[in-house]
C-alpha cells in the first residue's frame, strides 16, 4: 500500500499553487488563503493515515481549504469588530462559481498579481516562486544568490503591500501587460529550472517542469504576438526534449554530450524548433528567444561532435548583450572552452563573483581537469559537492571526482538549462 504521507507530499507538490490560487482569488487576502492551505494540508496530515487518502486528493484538499477559511473567518469575526468584511467573504467562498474568463487559470492570475509594477521585479519572482512555484524560502534565496533572511523580508514586505495597496488579482488588461510581462516570464522559467534539477533523491521533478509548460503555453494564447513569450515555450520544449535521455534505466546522471539522441522526444524537438523560426521572421530578438536558439542549435546536431560551438558562442555573445550576467558568462565560457580549450576559458570564469553558485565549481572542475590541473580540479568539485542538493547529481559528481582523481578525463556542459 502507498505510504499516505508520500500521497501528501506529492499532492503539495501537484496541488498547493492551484488551490491556492484558488483561495486567493475568493478571498483576496493572499494570507488567509495561505493559512487555510496550510491548515488542510495538517489535516491531511492528520487523518490519511488513519483513514487512508481520498479517492480524490487534490479536490479534497480544496474542499478542506475552504471550509478552513470560513473557520477563520467566523473566527475572526468574534474577534474583532469587522463582522462585515468576514460575512461577505464567507459568502463569497460558499457561493461564489467559478469565474467565466478568457483566461480560466487561477495561477497565471495570481502571477500578475503577484508582478505588480509595484513591486520591485526581484521581489515580483521570489513571491510568485514562494506562492505558485511549491519552492520554499531557503531554495529560492540559492537561486537569487541572497541570505535567506533578505529574502524572508522581502516575502512578508511584498505580501503586505499587495494587502495594503488593494493591488486587484486578475489578469491586467491588454495595455498593462507588457510591464508585468518580463516578471512572469521570469517566474515561469524559474519554475522550470527547479524542476530541471530537483532536491532529494529524483533528478527530475516532473510536476515543476510540466507546470511551467503548461503556464507558458496560457501566456503564448494570453499574449500571441509577444515573440518573447514564445520563446520562453520553444526553450521550454526544446530542454523538455532531452529529459528521456539524461538518466539510464538506473537513474545516473547522462551529461548533455553523452545523450542518446535517439531517446530525445521528436514532437517536442518539432514544436520547438518551430517556434524558434516562428520568431526569427519576427526579427525582435530578446534573451528568451536567443536562449531558445541555443538549445534549437544543440537539437540539430545529430552528434555531440557535430555541434556547432561558433553559432553557440555566437548566440551567447548576443545572450550577454541582453543578459550581462555572470551565470550567461559561465555558460558562454563553456563554448569558449570548446572552440578554444579549457585555458581560455578558465581565464573568463577567473573573473566571475558566483562562489555561491554551485554550477560555477562544477563547470570550474571540468574544466580544470581537462586542462591536467587535477588538485585544484579535485578541490573545486569539493566546493561543488558542498553546495549540492540532489542526490542523482551528487552521486554523478563523486563518480567524476574519482575518475578525475585516477586521470580521467572530463567535458563540461551549461550550468543550467539554457541560462
Amino acid at each position: 500500500m502507498t505510504d499516505p504521507r508520500a500521497i501528501i507530499a506529492s499532492v503539495f507538490r501537484e496541488e498547493h499553487g492551484r488551490v491556492l490560487a484558488t483561495l486567493v482569488r475568493l478571498l483576496g487576502d493572499i494570507d488567509l488563503a495561505e493559512e487555510a492551505v496550510q491548515d488542510a494540508f495538517l489535516v491531511a496530515v492528520d487523518r490519511w493515515p488513519r483513514d487512508g487518502p481520498p479517492p480524490n486528493p487534490g479536490g479534497w484538499i480544496v474542499t478542506t481549504a475552504r471550509r478552513r477559511a470560513i473557520d477563520r473567518l467566523r473566527r475572526d469575526t468574534l474577534r474583532t469588530d469587522r463582522q462585515a468584511r468576514a460575512a461577505r467573504l464567507e459568502e463569497r467562498l460558499v457561493t461564489q462559481p467559478e469565474e467565466d474568463s478568457a483566461v480560466p487559470d487561477d495561477r497565471l492570475r495570481l502571477m500578475f498579481t503577484c508582478c505588480h509594477p509595484a513591486l520591485a521585479q526581484p521581489t515580483q519572482v521570489a513571491l510568485t516562486l514562494r506562492l505558485l512555484g511549491g519552492l520554499d524560502t531557503p531554495t529560492i534565496a540559492r537561486a537569487f544568490l541572497v541570505p535567506e533572511a533578505t529574502l524572508a523580508q522581502r516575502l512578508v514586505r511584498a505580501k503586505r503591500k499587495i494587502r495594503d495597496a488593494r493591488i486587484p488579482y486578475r489578469v491586467p488588461e491588454a495595455a498593462e501587460l507588457p510591464d508585468r510581462l518580463r516578471p512572469v516570464m521570469a517566474v515561469i522559467y524559474l519554475v522550470f529550472n527547479a524542476g530541471w534539477i530537483a532536491e532529494g533523491e529524483q533528478l527530475v521533478d516532473a510536476g515543476l517542469c510540466g507546470e511551467a509548460i503548461r503556464l507558458a503555453r496560457l501566456l503564448v494564447d494570453l499574449m500571441p504576438d509577444e515573440p518573447e513569450a514564445k520563446g520562453l515555450l520553444a526553450l521550454l520544449l526544446l530542454l523538455q526534449a532531452r529529459q528521456p535521455a539524461r538518466t539510464t534505466a538506473d537513474g545516473t546522471l547522462v551529461l548533455l554530450p553523452d545523450q542518446d539522441r535517439g531517446r530525445w522526444d521528436r514532437a517536442l524537438l518539432d514544436e520547438g524548433r518551430a517556434l524558434v523560426r516562428a520568431c526569427l521572421r519576427r526579427g525582435a530578438p530578446g534573451p528568451y528567444q536567443i536562449q531558445a536558439a541555443i538549445n534549437a542549435v544543440h537539437s540539430d546536431a545529430a552528434t555531440a561532435g557535430e555541434t556547432d560551438w561558433a553559432q553557440i558562442l555566437a548566440l551567447y555573445d548576443q545572450l550577454l548583450v541582453w543578459q550581462p550576467t555572470p551565470v550567461v558568462a559561465l555558460n558562454r565560457a563553456v563554448a569558449v572552452a570548446e572552440l578554444h580549450g579549457p585555458p581560455a576559458a578558465l581565464d573568463l570564469l577567473d573573473g566571475l563573483d558566483l562562489q555561491a553558485y554551485q554550477p560555477f565549481h562544477v563547470v570550474r572542475a571540468e574544466l580544470l581537469a581537462r586542462g591536467g590541473r587535477r588538485a585544484e580540479a579535485l578541490a573545486a568539485y569539493a566546493a561543488a559537492l558542498a553546495l549540492t542538493r540532489s542526490e542523482v547529481e551528487r552521486e554523478h559528481l563523486t563518480r567524476r571526482r574519482t575518475e578525475v582523481a585516477t586521470q580521467a578525463t572530463t567535458r563540461a556542459e551549461p550550468a543550467a538549462p539554457g541560462a
